[in-house]
C-alpha cells in the first residue's frame, strides 16, 4: 500500500535562493569556507606556476607537500578563484557551490586514487593529493550544508521553514511563511 498518496496537497519546490537573507548568520559559514580554501587554492596553484614543471609533467615536482604540474596549477586557480567570487556572492551561492566543488573534490579523489601510478595520471597526483582531495571535499561539503540539512534545524531557520511551509517558526504569522 502505498502512504505516500495520502497526501493530497500539491509538493512546491523550495526556492532558497528567495530565503535566506543577505546578513543571515549561515551566510558568515558559507563565506568563510569559501574563501580559506579559495585563498588556499589560488596560492597553491600560483606556487605551482612559479615552478615551471610543465603542463603534463608527471615528473613529481612538490609544491607545498602536494605533487603538482602546471594542468593542476591552473585548475586549482580557476577552482580557488571560482570559490573566491562564490565567497564575495556570499548566501546561497556559496553555499552551493561549496556543496558542488565539495563533491568533485571527492570524486577527483577517487579517480585519481584509481590512477595513480598509471600514465593516465595527467594531473600529477601522487597520495597525498589523493587525501588532499579528499578532506577538501569534505571541508566543503560541511561548509555547504551548515545549517542546510539536519534533523534538528531550529525552526527559524530558512531551510527548515522551507520544508514545513505548514508550520511557521516561533512567533512567525502564517502570511510570512515560506511559500
Amino acid at each position: 500500500m502505498a502512504t505516500h498518496a495520502a497526501h493530497p496537497q500539491q509538493r512546491q519546490r523550495i526556492r532558497f535562493d528567495q530565503h535566506l537573507p543577505v546578513d543571515h548568520r549561515l551566510n558568515t559559514v558559507y563565506r568563510i569556507g569559501a574563501g580559506l580554501i579559495g585563498a588556499f587554492l589560488v596560492a597553491f596553484g600560483i606556487l605551482g606556476l612559479l615552478h615551471n614543471i610543465g603542463f603534463f609533467s608527471t615528473g613529481g615536482a612538490s609544491v607545498v607537500g602536494l605533487n603538482t604540474n602546471d594542468t593542476l596549477s591552473v585548475l586549482s586557480i580557476v577552482v580557488g578563484a571560482i570559490l573566491l567570487a562564490g565567497m564575495v556572492i556570499g548566501g546561497n551561492v556559496a553555499s552551493t557551490l561549496n556543496m558542488v566543488f565539495g563533491v568533485l573534490f571527492l570524486l577527483a579523489g577517487f579517480l585519481f586514487l584509481g590512477l595513480l601510478d598509471t600514465p593516465q595520471n595527467f594531473l600529477a597526483f601522487k597520495i597525498q593529493n589523493v587525501f588532499f582531495s579528499f578532506v577538501v571535499g569534505l571541508l566543503l561539503m560541511t561548509f555547504g550544508m551548515y545549517g542546510r540539512v539536519g534533523s534538528t534545524l531550529p525552526h527559524d531557520n530558512p531551510y527548515w521553514r522551507a520544508r514545513h511551509p505548514s508550520e511557521g517558526g516561533p512567533g512567525q504569522r502564517a502570511d510570512d511563511q515560506v511559500r
